[in-house]
């Protein structure tokens, strides 16, 4: 049977973005290790799930990376991958999708979900979307919970905190601005009231 699993950046503590919804944080610690991680999801998958909000990010620029003379080889492939899966767009407010193999529902069906899972294929990928998550937790659709952990806080500067983070760095830990994957299975909320109440607010 088909997974859905949820693939989130998340800081130390527990926020999703910073206060006006940036997200800077992420391209500042980028590496190898993330761009291979994030290459093996999508290859594990042929579904994306999606909210409106992670939707318009992503078709506003992963389209176009394919044909970018700025892009790495590497950045290409991955675009190119997210380009031809096939793409449910959850939203009530949106009228129309146009990112290639997009569909919109405007409702969360349980029935039709627990079916998609049941139908031949890979896994099915939802990407940020806090609202959807939590939808989706709340009706136990959800099996696997990947999240990236970045050694930063909205809260503070980051450059200061990744100078903190090098003054205390014992031999042998990990590298200052690595990030740490971790990943959880269930079929129910698990999240804190207070750290769902923040990826719903800052989504």
């Amino acid at each position: 049977m088909r997974k859905i699993i949820t693939t989130t950046w998340v800081t130390l503590d527990g926020y999703i973005a910073g206060p006006n919804g940036e997200m800077d944080w992420i391209g500042e610690i980028y590496d190898e290790a993330m761009g291979t991680y994030e290459n093996e999801l999508v290859s594990s998958a042929d579904t994306l799930l999606l909210g409106r909000v992670t939707y318009q990010s992503f078709a506003g620029s992963w389209p176009h990376v394919p044909d970018s003379p700025n892009a790495s080889e590497d950045e290409k492939v991955y675009a190119r991958k997210l380009n031809a899966m096939r793409k449910l767009v959850f939203s009530r407010t949106l009228e129309r999708v146009e990112w290639n193999n997009s569909t919109l529902v405007k409702e969360v069906i349980p029935e039709d979900i627990e079916n998609m899972k049941h139908e031949p294929g890979r896994d099915m990928v939802i990407y940020g979307s806090a609202s959807l998550v939590r939808t989706l937790t709340n009706l136990g659709l959800i099996d696997e919970y990947q999240l990236l952990v970045h050694p930063v806080s909205p809260s503070s500067d980051f450059r200061e905190r990744k100078a903190s983070l090098s003054r205390h760095q014992e031999p042998g830990e990990a590298e200052t601005g690595q990030h740490q994957n971790a990943s959880f299975w269930g079929r129910g909320p698990f999240l804190p009231a207070e750290r769902e109440t923040r990826l719903r607010t800052l989504n």
